[in-house]
This record gives C-alpha cells, sequence and structure tokens, in this order.
C-alpha cells in the first residue's frame, strides 16, 4: 500500500484522501495543488487538522501508510533551507490555534501553534501584555517562528523566541501527543485542552515543569536565531546560549550524552531537564516533532519606548558605538543596524575638534559625506525613565544622534527579497566589523546588512542573479574570517540552483549527535526529511 500512495494517481491515493478527510473534515482535506510546495517540493496532500487528537490520527495515518509529514503554519518560511526530500502529506496548522491567558496578571500564556503572531499580540494587549517577540516575517504563527527560531530586534534584551518558552506540547513522528514543562492553563488552575492525548500505554509526558530562567536571560539551545534556515546551533552554537550544543557538540546543560545515552538521554529522562527536549523543536523546521502548543512568558506593555538612531559611514565605526551603547548603562532593548542606505541624506558637518571625530579629519562626519546607513538603538520603560536614559544615550551616540517615537521604517525587516540569496552571519560583536568587510571584499561590492549589531547576528542579500558557483566562493571567504572568530555563516534562502549547489550550513562539528536525535526522536524519517543538515 505504501507503493501505491507514492503518487495522487493511484487507486491507494483516493484511500488515503477519503481517510484524511474522516479526520480532518471533507474541506479541509485534499490533494496538493502547484502552491503547496516546501523549498520547492510539492506535496501530495493538504490536511489541515481541527485538533491536537485530529493532527495525531494524520501522523498515525502516515506511519501506516508509510508517507512524510512536513508541518506548515502561515508559509512565510517555508522556502527557508533545505528542501526535503519528499513531502506526501503537508500538515497545515492553521486550525491549531487559540491563546489561553487568564487572569489578567498572568505571567504564561499557552498558545496554539497555528494561531498568527499578530493575533497573540492583539489578544494580549487587551490585558496589556505582549510576548516579548517581533519576528520580522509578516503573518507568520507561533509554531512557525518557533519551527525557525526567528528573531527580530527584542532579542538583544529577551533572548530568542526559544527563551521564552516553558512548555510545549507537541505530537512525535508516531502520533504520540507529548507535554513537557508548563502548561499555561495548567499553571493557571485548570487543565490545558488537549492535554493527555497519545495512544494509551504510549510514552508518558516528561518534563520539569517549569523554565531554565527568568524573562531575558536569552537561555535557547543555541540553534541560533533562524533556526535551520538561520544555522542551527549543533554546528556552531549561540553566543547567547545557555542549554543545548555548544561549539565542540557537547550537551550544554545536564546529564546524558545524546550519542551514547540513547533514547532516554535524548527524551529527557536520564537527568536532562525535560524542556532541553522542547527546545530542541526549536529551528528543527518539524524535523523532530509537530508543535501542537507552546507555553511562553509574557510581559506587561511598555509605557514608553524611543528609538535613539545615529548615522554611520563605516563597520568599524559601528563597532565602537555599538560597544559604547552596550558600557553606557542605558539598559537597550534592541541595537540595529542598517547599512548601507542607498539614498544619500542631507546632513550638517560635524567640526573637526568635535570629540567623536578628533584627530580624523577625515572622517565622513567631517568631510560631509552622506551616510552609508543607520544605528538605532530602543528604549523601553517607563516615561521619565526612558526620556532620562535617551538624553544619556544621545551624549554617548555624539551630535548625529536623534530621539524618535516612531520606528524606522526598516526596523524589524529582513534586507533580502524573494529571489535573492538571503545570508544570517552571527559573529561575536567585536567582529562584527570584520565579517561586514569580509562579505564586501568577498562580494567585491557593498552587500545590504541589516540585523542585530548589539548581539553579532544580521542578515545579508546576495543578487538572486549570481551563478552558484559565485555565491559557493563568496560563502568560502566569508567562513573562512568567521571560522577564527567562532562566527558563522548559513544560507537562510537562495534560488533552487543556489540551494542544490551550496553548502548552505558550513561546518558543523554536532551533526553526529544531531543525527543521533533523529534517529532517537523519528527514526523512520516521517518527519521533514532532508530538512535537517546532512540531509537529515
Amino acid at each position: 500500500m505504501a507503493d501505491a500512495a507514492r503518487s495522487t494517481n493511484r487507486p491507494g491515493a483516493l484511500d488515503i484522501t477519503r481517510k484524511l478527510a474522516e479526520i480532518c473534515g471533507s474541506p479541509f482535506a485534499r490533494f496538493a495543488g502547484p502552491a503547496d510546495e516546501v523549498a520547492g517540493r510539492t506535496a501530495r496532500w493538504v490536511a489541515v487538522p481541527g485538533g491536537p487528537h485530529a493532527a495525531a490520527e494524520v501522523l498515525r495515518l502516515a506511519a501506516a501508510y508509510d508517507l512524510t509529514v512536513v508541518p506548515r503554519g502561515a508559509g512565510t518560511k517555508i522556502d527557508w533551507g533545505a528542501a526535503p526530500a519528499q513531502v506526501d502529506i503537508m500538515l497545515d496548522t492553521g486550525r491549531l490555534a487559540g491563546v489561553w491567558h487568564e487572569p489578567r496578571d498572568a505571567a504564561v500564556a499557552e498558545i496554539g501553534a497555528g494561531t498568527p503572531m499578530r493575533a497573540v499580540q492583539a489578544t494580549l494587549a487587551r490585558t496589556n501584555r505582549r510576548l516579548p517577540v517581533d519576528a520580522p516575517s509578516p503573518g507568520a504563527t507561533l509554531g512557525g517562528v518557533l519551527a525557525a527560531d526567528e528573531s527580530g530586534p527584542l532579542r538583544h534584551r529577551h533572548g530568542s523566541p526559544c527563551a521564552q518558552l516553558i512548555g510545549v506540547r507537541y505530537l512525535d513522528a508516531d502520533g504520540e501527543l507529548v507535554s513537557i514543562g508548563e502548561s499555561g492553563t495548567a499553571a493557571l488552575g485548570r487543565a490545558a485542552p488537549g492535554v493527555g492525548g497519545g495512544r494509551p500505554g504510549g510514552r508518558a509526558p516528561t518534563g520539569t515543569g517549569a523554565g531554565s530562567g527568568p524573562a531575558g536571560v536569552a537561555d535557547d539551545p543555541g540553534w541560533g536565531a533562524g533556526g535551520l534556515a538561520g544555522g542551527p546551533g549543533w554546528g556552531a552554537g549561540d553566543p547567547a546560549a545557555g542549554a543545548g550544543w555548544d561549539a565542540g557538540g557537547q550537551w550544554g546543560s545536564a546529564g546524558g550524552d545524546p550519542g551514547r545515552g540513547g533514547g532516554d538521554a535524548i527524551l529527557g529522562r536520564g537527568g536532562m531537564p525535560g524542556l532541553d527536549v522542547a527546545r530542541l523543536l526549536c529551528g528543527s523546521q518539524g524535523g523532530l516533532g509537530v508543535l501542537v502548543s507552546a507555553t511562553m512568558r509574557v510581559q506587561a506593555v511598555p509605557a514608553s519606548r524611543v528609538w535613539v538612531s545615529r548615522p554611520v559611514w563605516t563597520p568599524l565605526e559601528v563597532h565602537d558605538l555599538v560597544r559604547a551603547v552596550l558600557a553606557s548603562g542605558v539598559g537597550p532593548a534592541a541595537v540595529e543596524l542598517d547599512l548601507p542606505v542607498p539614498v544619500p541624506l542631507p546632513r550638517r558637518r560635524i567640526p573637526a575638534t568635535h570629540p567623536s571625530v578628533i584627530n580624523r579629519p577625515d572622517h565622513p562626519a567631517v568631510t560631509g559625506r552622506p551616510a552609508a546607513g543607520s544605528l538605532v538603538v530602543l528604549l523601553e520603560g517607563g516615561p521619565a525613565d526612558v526620556t532620562e536614559r535617551a538624553e544619556r544615550l544621545t551624549a554617548v551616540l555624539g551630535a548625529p544622534a536623534m530621539v524618535g517615537h516612531h520606528a524606522p521604517e526598516w526596523w524589524g525587516r529582513y534586507p533580502f527579497a524573494p529571489g535573492d540569496t538571503a545570508l544570517r552571519i552571527e559573529v561575536p560583536i567585536n567582529d562584527l566589523h570584520a565579517a561586514v568587510y569580509a562579505l564586501r571584499d568577498a562580494a567585491g561590492a557593498p552587500v545590504p546588512v541589516r540585523g542585530s549589531a548589539g548581539t553579532g547576528a544580521v542578515h545579508a542579500a546576495l543578487p538572486g542573479a549570481l551563478p552558484p558557483e559565485r555565491v559557493a566562493s563568496i560563502l568560502t571567504a566569508v567562513r573562512s574570517v568567521l571560522i577564527a572568530r567562532q562566527g558563522r555563516c548559513v544560507v537562510v534562502a537562495a534560488p533552487t540552483a543556489v540551494r542544490r549547489t551550496v553548502d548552505l550550513w558550513g561546518e558543523l562539528p554536532a551533526l553526529p549527535r544531531l543525527r543521533s536525535a533523529k534517529a532517537h526522536l523519528d527514526p523512520h524519517h516521517r518527519l521533514a526529511p532532508g530538512r535537517l543538515p546532512g540531509g537529515l
């Protein structure tokens, strides 16, 4: 029957379609169309289950017919990373939505994986709360953000989305519902919807029941913001990471060696906190489990927000300014860089005697050359406190600094467009300027760069028309500079020819351990096969 299911034109396909319709309802199960692709790989069926148990039944059906399953949220990052080897069933999470948030002063909320982030923030705003996550992809769902571990400017203060995670419910490759960590609604005195699913006698829920640190501590497992598409920390580690795989491929927090400790070590039973298992799902692009819901930390909406901006001319100047900002004690919520800005902006010159340019008469601020970009710092807090910190910060940044009450147009947006080869660079902040110079030198021209100068994680765009061989040579040159600086450069998204030709991730020392995790959590490679590094 598995062979018959390989084509939607065979009789077995009709049987599968009928069973999917019985599980999800007739309007929510269909043959896939041309738009139902994952990085260029077309699916065979699309199933939109109405709840966790229906989603579990879809996975069990896939197991019975030896079919592969790839989860999809809003599809905003469906073309990121490697193409799966095969997509039989695209499991759409759009109906796994909802925000359970009670009472009004709750510090956590349980959120369905298919809930759009805009809906999450709008719901929490009713009680003057927010999720401190600002992923750049418009329309993204919470599940998609977690599956890619996608971060925006607020990561500087609050860590990646994975850092906000204190509990999760997910479906394993066999369709068993697993609960790990803390359920937001259970913590508030009532059972979370759907908890306790899975086959009778199946795997018992694992976990510790609590998060691993206060909000603001970047305690993600080291996949790195951007997850698989942005470069998982299985290979290089995340400077902000706590638990997880570090640069040497060792488990960073507790007992158990996934390479030798067997399934218990992977599943958080051999002394390893179960929440670490939940965080393995961050950045896994659905390759280790299908997220059903997540319990996230929430916080009060800041009473005041201001953006302090300053024009910049060179990556080295950015380096000096970022160090000054971080040493100033103003407690920024975000420190973002946009470089270069293609439109020249008029500005007045700074006297050559100004402290910020002393002994540098050829500095662009003295000569009057138009700025190449902007460095913008976000401050949040009470009105009086924010005003005082903004004054201190403008004194640190010098005369060109300006205070505004609205984010710049480019804030929280990627520098690349559809069809570009999108890169993500992560490097210690003291070496970010070296990485940008290396990229420019390798490309032979300025390259648009945007992202968190305060954490050393930025994105860049190469023209989509560049041939794959040229992109490969640029990656080789940049990675050779970064490897000595404990940095990495990965391909987030690219045209099909580039994706098939270049090494998307670069060196991954922890690949054997990732392979071990995949073997324990998805031994038959049914979940998004090929999306993980190494073709896993």
